[in-house]
């Protein structure tokens, strides 16, 4: 696997690699993503072999410009354009109709298709040379961490996939918002960085997702998730569990523990805790601890994004009554 820069040397490159039908992982600001080109089938196909990925999960198309939107969405509503003109180039990502011709490959066999124009300026240096949509899954195993740096990348896809860019850390650390417009109520299909009530004042979303709503990317029960067995833990069990429980390590957003050895404390702010999530649950994963405990996060809206990717990665440590307890 090739090791390159965000120089504009190594973003041809990149942009060659892609275009010979080859798997390049690049940044965005919101995970590195494991590219292909959208319209090269047999390159979308090794994205999955790389992965590990089910066949009938579908991939986000990325935009080298809004004027591609056209290629590969159809009977696209006012308000995708109008959504577009306030929140992309960045983290959100719009489910509509499909266009005639879009490879099932990219859109799991269904009639719609995600579709977003990222802002990190390695990406659109990389689109902007190829001129051509790509499609990018997180670049990392299917179900495990996704990765917010290059050195993430290196850790978990050395030898399946052709290069990394490296365009440093990702920005905002959790996946995009993904909004459907496919259907009669514009649905929040997963919560990331754009929030509810930044959508409001454009439209009202549900939050409940209807039981015939399109598959889309990080909807299973299971996602995000380290090797290591992970578990959600109330502010008022954590530090007693953290004295029990040997090999343990804690992710937490408060004081230091003195009970626990390895421990990272992560900002308090929504924002701040969310982009640096995935790196500790990277670095808990490295630390040869038995298990992770992270304290669960407030109840807030502010947390919508940051409580489904926690919940998808861990399990209440509730469940665990055979475990060792304070």
């Amino acid at each position: 696997m090739q090791y390159l820069t965000d120089s504009a040397a190594d973003l041809d490159t990149a942009a060659q690699l892609l275009a010979a039908g080859l798997q390049v992982a690049i940044p965005t600001e919101t995970v590195y993503g494991l590219a292909a080109v959208a319209d090269q089938p047999d390159a979308v196909r090794g994205i999955f072999s790389a992965k590990g990925r089910p066949a009938d999960h579908p991939l986000i198309v990325h935009l080298p410009q809004l004027d591609h939107l056209t290629r590969w969405a159809s009977d696209i509503p006012p308000l995708a354009y109008t959504l577009a003109e306030r929140f992309w180039p960045g983290p959100l990502t719009l489910v509509l109709k499909a266009a005639p011709g879009v490879s099932p490959l990219v859109n799991g066999g269904q009639s719609t298709v995600a579709v977003r124009w990222s802002s990190h300026p390695a990406l659109q240096g990389i689109l902007g040379r190829l001129g051509r949509a790509i499609v990018a899954p997180s670049a990392n195993p299917f179900g495990q961490i996704s990765p917010t740096s290059a050195a993430h990348v290196q850790q978990h896809m050395q030898g399946h996939i052709a290069a990394v860019v490296d365009g440093g850390p990702s920005t905002l650390g959790i996946e995009s918002t993904i909004l459907d417009l496919s259907g009669a109520q514009p649905t929040i299909l997963r919560p990331g960085s754009i929030s509810a009530e930044q959508l409001a004042p454009l439209l009202q979303v549900a939050r409940r997702l209807a039981p015939d709503a399109p598959r889309v990317p990080g909807a299973l029960a299971s996602h995000y998730a380290p090797r290591t067995p992970c578990f959600s833990v109330s502010a008022s069990a954590l530090a007693g569990l953290a004295a029990v429980l040997p090999q343990c390590a804690v992710i937490h957003h408060g004081t230091p523990l003195a009970s626990a050895g390895w421990q990272r404390c992560l900002p308090a702010d929504a924002d701040g805790y969310a982009s640096q999530l995935y790196d500790a649950l990277h670095e808990a994963d490295r630390s040869g601890c038995a298990r992770i405990l992270v304290l669960q996060p407030p109840a807030d809206s502010a947390w919508d994004a940051v409580r489904d990717r926690l919940q998808r990665a861990s399990q209440p440590w509730a469940d665990q009554a055979d475990q060792p307890r304070p």
